[in-house]
């Protein structure tokens, strides 16, 4: 029997947040944003996880949210590592110290997935609504290259304390068009979007959708990843040195040619994240307004 796999991106350096995020306690009790996410989705019906992460932190979060999981869902490791990557160029790996991007990241669970798959960011809190959303659409949905896309308002997604990266979506009649992964940061009563691509940066309005990383996808998705991972080291060695294997150019790639599908469903969900440390307090409160509400109870694992 196939399961529902949530993919979960946990190898991040954290650089602007100056540490790791997605080993960050938002409450009394230790847990991480990591935390909810998976209990929301195994509420919604996942029935495993995948941390992708560093191999050198593998105890930390066996030791954290690992030992947590036991008896509630199974749970694989999947290590996000320089030389996991089609290249023959060995003087490369030497010189390149951070992780490859967010497709290599994804790619790297192919080997722990069996059926269709979520995928998430390890640092930010989605909501319950959003992984029902996800869940019912991978139940239902049996066509291939076929998946489902979660984007929020900027507006509920922003930091008060800088600029953020976010994937910026053109969506037409419920199906995303284009994504572009921006840094994206106000200027005096504007809002602008700079592509990380180094296209020509853009303004966007607090209600534009945006991207968080939350996605449906069938196992058919994994190939289109390796065919960019693939594509992406034919390239010279100062661009492959300088930039990343972003998910948001392998989806603009394949929707650009229609091979894919992506339907988007925002969904009316608080968003919570810490792009930098003064982020946390915040976090932190409003973790705690959830479970006052009753939404969450007071101790998550119990």
């Amino acid at each position: 029997m196939q399961d529902l796999t949530l993919v979960v991106m946990a190898a991040g350096m954290g650089s602007r947040f100056g540490g790791l995020k997605q080993l960050q306690a938002v409450d009394d009790d230790g847990n991480f944003l990591l935390d909810y996410s998976i209990y929301d989705a195994i509420k919604a019906g996942f029935t495993k996880v995948v941390l992708v992460i560093k191999e050198e932190l593998l105890s930390d979060f066996k030791n954290t949210v690992g030992k947590r999981l036991d008896n509630k869902i199974k749970v694989e490791y999947a290590f996000q590592r320089l030389e996991d990557i089609p290249l023959n160029d060995e003087s490369i790996l030497k010189m390149r110290e951070k992780p490859w991007g967010t497709s290599q990241a994804i790619y790297c669970s192919h080997k722990y997935v069996n059926g269709s798959f979520a995928v998430i960011n390890a640092d930010d809190f989605y909501g319950f609504k959003a992984f029902k959303e996800v869940a019912d659409f991978l139940k239902n949905d049996k066509q291939d290259y076929n998946y489902v896309a979660i984007p929020y308002e900027y507006s509920k997604t922003a930091s008060e304390c800088g600029s953020v990266k976010r994937g910026v979506c053109k969506i037409i009649d419920g199906k995303l068009k284009k994504i572009i992964e921006c840094s994206i940061k106000k200027d005096d009563d504007k809002i602008i979007a700079t592509p990380l691509d180094g296209r020509e940066s853009f303004e966007i309005k607090e209600n534009t959708l945006v991207s968080m990383n939350m996605f449906g996808f069938k196992n058919d998705f994994y190939e289109l990843l390796e065919k960019q991972i693939e594509e992406y080291f034919k390239q010279d060695k100062e661009t492959i040195l300088n930039n990343e294997i972003l998910l948001p150019l392998c989806l603009e790639k394949n929707l650009d040619n229609n091979k894919i599908i992506i339907n988007c469903k925002p969904v009316n969900s608080e968003w919570i994240g810490m792009t930098y440390k003064e982020d946390l307090p915040l976090v932190n409160k409003k973790i705690a307004n959830l479970k006052e509400e009753g939404s969450y109870p007071k101790h998550l694992w119990e």
